[in-house]
């Protein structure tokens, strides 16, 4: 949230960007060379809440022909962080910014490229985000890695899948810990976030414990709009989103299932397969796309699972369903959804012996990389990122 307060530091502000007007370039006068070129940068730095430091912050920016599109600001009990969208001369480097801020008052600046998906105000994202959480349970962990930058966000689960309970579930009011935020989870266990190269505010965990309380607020829900598609064969089967009420449904698809098709998937026991699938199913941890056939029977079941900064992709075709291309369907709607949450790349756990998985990874034609050990196959594919939409430049202030 945009935040500005009244009072001196607001009002120095305001002041300064009136006289800043008065001195930025002129352009189109002879002897002009066309628009300067510009890089966005985003800024942090610790000032003293006392009357005229945003001012000075200001005016040291403008003697550099920097232009302030945006600010925020995050209150601290011994001073106030003051967080800067620039847009910079392309020949002004970063650290003659940080000494610029530094010598205006400026301490722990921290200085990083933007790009356009920052040039969204910060009312407009917290927005939209809190839309798409209220509207898709697996959304929260999206959210929240999309609300802080680059960060980690981890899932822990209240219980182990042996049944055995975790003692690393948070107090309900979460804990702050510098760069680590830990925040009760709605559907149990906790939701773990780090950020090592920058430390949180109080502000922004003051913003992740009001996405998870409305998270908590809704409950559980997933979309179920479904999509069906014709097989090359001719069957008709409807892929939609599956959550926990396609339990029982899974696990009769197991037992439907031959040993062998259980061990590709689950790399275990035979017999502990049925106990992966609450997890799984929790759109906590992913998504995950079910295809049924016509008379209602799930035939396949497609993860999308986060980690970290990558996202795993796993299958399951019950046999008699095998070979006709229910698998690589699921696999290329996983793949577009983690496009279309900004993972760079998604990775296959799998035997060498899984050809069906091997083709499936292949027909996506994206760049592969492959790493065997122990008989175990990871495919690596990296994804063509989802267009974002480019907004106008703002005027600077």
């Amino acid at each position: 949230m945009v935040v500005t307060a009244p009072g001196p530091r607001a009002a120095g502000q305001l002041t300064l960007a009136r006289g800043r007007r008065t001195h930025r370039p002129r352009r189109g006068r002879p002897g002009d060379h066309g628009p300067e070129a510009t890089t966005l940068w985003r800024m942090r730095t610790t000032v003293r809440d006392e009357p005229g430091t945003l001012a000075a912050l200001c005016a040291a920016l403008a003697g550099h022909r920097v232009d302030i599109l945006a600010l925020q600001t995050h209150p601290l009990t011994d001073g106030t962080v003051d967080e800067f969208l620039l847009r910079a001369p392309e020949a002004l480097p970063s650290t003659e910014l940080s000494d610029a801020v530094a010598a205006a008052g400026g301490s722990d600046t921290w200085v990083e490229r933007a790009d356009a998906h920052d040039l969204v105000d910060a009312p407009t994202r917290a927005l939209t985000l809190a839309t798409r959480t209220a509207l898709d349970a697996a959304e929260l962990p999206l959210a929240l890695r999309q609300l802080f930058g680059r960060c980690t966000i981890h899932s822990v689960p209240a219980k182990s899948f042996s049944g055995r309970s975790l003692e690393s579930t948070p107090p309900a009011e979460g804990v702050l810990e510098e760069t680590v935020m830990r925040l009760r989870d709605p559907s149990g266990g906790a939701i773990i976030i780090e950020r090592p190269y920058l430390p949180f505010t109080p502000t922004e965990f003051a913003r992740a414990r009001a996405l998870v309380e409305l998270d908590a607020r809704l409950g559980p829900r997933v979309p179920h709009d479904g999509a069906v598609l014709t097989l090359p064969e001719g069957n008709a089967i409807t892929v939609r989103r599956a959550d926990a009420g396609d339990l029982a449904a899974a696990r009769e698809m197991h037992a439907r299932c031959s040993p062998a098709t259980l061990g590709l998937r689950y790399h275990g026991p035979v017999g502990d397969a049925d106990r992966y699938l609450a997890h799984l199913l929790s759109p906590r941890f992913g998504r995950t796309l079910a295809a049924y056939t016509a008379s209602g029977r799930l035939v396949a079941l497609g993860h999308l699972l986060w980690d970290g900064d990558e996202a795993e992709v796993a299958l399951i075709v019950e046999d008699e369903w095998q070979r006709r291309g229910v698998g690589g369907e699921l696999l290329r709607r996983l793949v577009a959804m983690a496009a279309e949450t900004g993972y760079e790349s998604v990775y296959a756990v799998t035997q060498s012996a899984n050809t069906g998985m091997v083709t499936a990874m292949r027909s996506l034609e994206l760049p592969l990389d492959y790493q065997i050990e122990q008989g175990t196959l990871v495919i690596s594919a990296r994804l063509d990122p989802a267009p974002a939409p480019v907004p106008p430049l703002p005027h600077a202030r």
